[in-house]
């Protein structure tokens, strides 16, 4: 567009109007690149991996797969076995098989096979000791209860020590014997088995007895069974023996005095 001056002459008018246009124009296409340059941005490595792992989230390894397959096995056999046997009681011998391969396999090798008592002494030891076991005997206690020796990891009252018959207490609890073995055949010829009882509120009560070559070898046809009474449990392979807290004068003379069999598991 253009306009006249006083001569008549037309003349341009300022080129601020243009300018104006020719910026707005280039800043319109400044915009449409940087709007080309954010319509696909690049996809992060973290987006990537978490759109794969929703695609293998819905897939089982082979290791679920075959305990799926485990656990199915051995709710088919014990239906089985119901069935067979007849009696809740098949089932049930089942299920505590299967609770004791659980229960005490982390802790001792051949734990599940054997007594505690052959892992912590070897056949010979372990018969011994199971042969020169002392009879649960009732001593009165500070209530006046007849209290037998139990565990102290599941019993630290009268009441559930009170005597109700040769093998359990009125709680259902079992006698129990803690043992410790010394054996000095090459240096005297002997064996000798610490029996520790422990009654609550009586503390400790030691019995010692001694053996020959000759009384190792006349053990050899005992059983150690584990439903034998007392219960015994080597202080050798207990766990974390050294440290239970007991009162003062309840406290094991025991304590920090018997290596363990099996250091590190022990101790």
């Amino acid at each position: 567009m253009r306009a006249r001056n006083s001569s008549g002459s037309p003349k341009r008018l300022k080129p601020s109007i243009a300018l104006h246009v020719s910026r707005s124009d280039s800043l319109t296409g400044d915009n449409r690149q940087l709007l080309r340059a954010t319509r696909a941005p690049h996809r992060s490595s973290l987006e990537a991996m978490g759109r794969r792992g929703d695609r293998e989230r819905g897939s089982a390894s082979v290791e679920q797969a075959g305990l799926a397959a485990l656990v199915a096995l051995l709710l088919l056999a014990g239906i089985a076995a119901i069935a067979s046997g007849g009696e809740v009681d098949a089932g049930r011998s089942l299920a505590g098989a299967i609770g004791k391969k659980m229960r005490c396999g982390p802790h001792l090798p051949g734990g599940c096979r054997h007594h505690p008592l052959v892992p912590a002494y070897g056949w010979p030891l372990a018969r011994l000791a199971r042969a020169l076991a002392p009879a649960p005997a009732a001593l009165p206690g500070p209530g006046g209860l007849p209290l037998v020796p139990v565990d102290f990891r599941r019993c630290r009252r009268e009441s559930c020590a009170a005597a109700a018959g040769p093998h359990l207490t009125a709680s259902g609890r079992r006698t129990t014997a803690f043992t410790e073995l010394l054996d000095r055949r090459r240096s005297t010829g002997l064996v000798e088995v610490v029996y520790w009882l422990y009654r609550p509120g009586l503390g400790w009560e030691r019995q010692a007895r001694r053996a020959t070559r000759a009384d190792v070898e006349a053990a050899a046809g005992v059983e150690v069974r584990i439903e034998d009474d007392p219960a015994l449990v080597p202080l050798e392979t207990l766990p974390g023996r050294n440290h239970y807290e007991f009162p003062a004068s309840e406290r094991p003379p025991w304590q920090w005095h018997v290596d363990g069999r099996y250091p590190g598991w022990s101790s």
